[in-house]
């Protein structure tokens, strides 16, 4: 006890003299960014005990009526710099044996998943820092493996669900889906429904790129319509050799452009007339390579009204076919050309709708095929049950 009120009679003594004491007027003079604390959370500190005279709260830049440099304990407490608080904390304890320090105030981590919150009041909230969820996601110009096999499996998948479900059934689900995902898109970015990203982000934050969540719509929504589209636009075999490019062709040409992009003489910077900006003819040679074992073996599989084509035949169409397909992936510049901001019609602001290449790409395709089948005179085909297998 001798010893503790030694102490605290010299705390008091600096005090006194805080204002000439060099030490006591560096801390005082501190500029650093202050954090926010509520005053429970003072109140809970050790440093807060009634046992301390108001001395210890000056040593650490704090006053009891908040005239001090630091911040003020009434009210709401704006705390010091960490490394203050973290030595303010040492002395008390020393001072009292032991106890609770004071409670770090900023809790986040940078690998904290953004969207946690802690009640179903502020989930729904418009309190969405879409920023930084944007800047937990890959960029545009990554690899982004999971992303790529999505966009692959998806492909192929509706374009066996073409071939087993009646045509009717298909473009009305998936116009029905196209609908639903655009209203959500534009819901998303409005005051009010902001916590749909939480969604997003919570659901599907691993597909998802960076401009998706900075103002742009997600590539599902232009999937989507872009696969509808072209199902009810054209007939069966080029609908279908439509969506398998998007499936195949688009992926592995997006990989095969990153991959090669240190070849000087295989990119296109400035496009041709904005088509094809910074993307590479490498890209869209791996990407057309790449589909054409998948149309072969398409094509071989299906029932021919004629005569059936020749092997050198087959693959011939079968590599126009997959270049037209990475051509249309090609020909969409990067970044996308987008709809102004706040741009209006009739008075109405447009969504911040882009040329996308889910969309282009299995229309394009799809119309080509059926130049393609022309000039080359091939007699009519009918794909089989399961695309590849009968």
């Amino acid at each position: 006890m001798g010893q503790l009120s030694h102490i605290i009679c010299f705390l008091c003594v600096l005090s006194v003299s805080g204002r000439s004491n060099p030490f006591v007027s560096s801390i005082s003079s501190f500029k650093t960014p202050l954090k926010r604390a509520s005053i429970s959370s003072a109140r809970r500190a050790s440093f807060a005990s009634p046992n301390l005279p108001n001395a210890i709260y000056r040593r650490g830049g704090y006053t009891s009526s908040g005239s001090s440099g630091g911040g003020s304990i009434d009210g709401s407490t704006d705390l010091a710099d960490p490394s203050i608080e973290e030595t303010l904390n040492e002395e008390i304890n020393e001072v009292i044996g032991g106890g609770s320090s004071v409670e770090d105030v900023d809790t986040t981590s940078p690998s904290e998943d953004p969207t946690d919150v802690t009640d179903n009041e502020e989930f729904f909230s418009d309190n969405v820092d879409m920023k930084k969820m944007a800047g937990k996601l890959a960029p545009r110009n990554s690899v982004h493996f999971s992303r790529k096999l999505t966009h692959f499996s998806t492909g192929l998948i509706m374009a066996a669900l073409y071939q087993m479900v009646p045509k009717k059934i298909f473009v009305g689900v998936g116009t029905f889906c196209s609908v639903g995902l655009c209203a959500v898109e534009v819901a998303r970015y409005k005051k009010g429904f902001r916590w749909l990203n939480r969604i997003f982000y919570k659901c599907f934050g691993g597909v998802l790129r960076k401009h998706e969540m900075d103002g742009k719509f997600t590539g599902t929504f232009y999937y989507f319509a872009g696969v509808t589209a072209t199902a009810y636009f054209f007939p069966p075999t080029a609908a279908v050799l439509g969506i398998a490019q998007l499936a195949i062709a688009d992926p592995t040409a997006s990989y095969f452009g990153r991959k090669t992009k240190d070849v000087y003489w295989s990119r296109i910077e400035g496009g041709m007339g904005g088509l094809g900006r910074n993307k590479g003819i490498l890209g869209f040679l791996g990407g057309a390579a790449m589909c054409i074992p998948f149309n072969y073996a398409l094509l071989r599989a299906a029932r021919w009204s004629g005569p059936r084509p020749t092997t050198p035949i087959l693959l011939l169409a079968s590599a126009l076919v997959g270049m037209a397909g990475a051509f249309a992936d090609l020909a969409v510049p990067t970044p996308t050309l987008s709809v102004p901001k706040n741009a209006k019609l009739l008075g109405v602001k447009i969504p911040p709708f882009h040329i996308d290449d889910n969309f282009v790409v299995p229309i394009f395709t799809a119309f080509v095929t059926l130049r393609i089948f022309e000039v080359m005179m091939l007699p009519g085909l009918k794909l089989a049950p399961y695309i590849l297998w009968r």
